[in-house]
């Protein structure tokens, strides 16, 4: 098989990465992957992200609380389905790979798990764990799991992933950090940007005056 130029500095980066444990890139055939299944996880995403872009549009605006429970309802049923088609075709053929459905396609599997309740998270988080050591998800997604575990069992979070937004005051309030003093490198070990980046407010200062409100926050989310 051929490939080109920028296909094998693709590949010399993945291995390069997969010695310090950090997945930021794919190798694989785009021409080699299953293009039916790749299209039916491409509409699975398109169906997992539509709902969470209006109901986030729908809270920043201060829509009324029927409609926001309205749409969360739909986004419910719909994750609820889609886990069933997931966990279906996991046990069919393991851990869907960028090889076998494209970018997007793994991207869809991991956000349905990312998106399903504790008991499923906890339940997969082993397959994702081998499935980056594999260089078949990327590393900022397991962190992002990582968090979101933590922060339903009530425990403080690695990589301040997860947060609170209030839509009266327009703040974003970060749910408790493991090590603020380390933050912005534990990220960067996992192919995040900058707290910064990531929070356009973002400031230590401030997240260690709110802290006590976080940790209140972070009760309410334990399952």
């Amino acid at each position: 098989m051929r490939y080109n130029m920028a296909f094998l500095s693709l590949l010399v980066l993945l291995l390069n990465q997969s010695l310090c444990a950090q997945v930021t890139a794919y190798s694989y055939d785009p021409n080699a992957i299953d293009k039916a299944l790749a299209a039916q996880l491409d509409s699975l995403y398109k169906e997992d992200q539509q709902y969470r872009i209006a109901l986030g549009k729908l809270k920043k605006e201060g829509a009324p609380q029927k409609s926001v429970d309205s749409l969360t309802a739909l986004l419910k049923q719909a994750d609820s389905s889609n886990l069933v088609f997931v966990e279906q075709l996991i046990a069919q053929h393991g851990w869907i790979t960028p090889g076998q459905a494209g970018f997007m396609g793994t991207q869809a599997v991991f956000l349905v798990i990312q998106h399903a309740d504790l008991e499923a998270q906890k339940k997969y988080y082993p397959l994702i764990k081998q499935a980056e050591k594999d260089g078949n998800i990327l590393s900022s997604n397991v962190a992002i799991l990582e968090d979101r575990i933590a922060v339903r069992e009530g425990k403080p979070q690695p990589y301040g992933s997860q947060g609170y937004y209030d839509a009266e005051k327009k703040k974003t309030y970060v749910y408790p950090l493991k090590d603020l003093n380390n933050l912005d490198s534990l990220r960067k070990s996992m192919g995040l940007q900058p707290m910064k980046e990531y929070i356009k407010d973002w400031n230590p200062e401030d997240y260690t005056s709110y802290l006590p409100y976080a940790t209140e926050l972070l009760k309410k989310q334990v399952q």
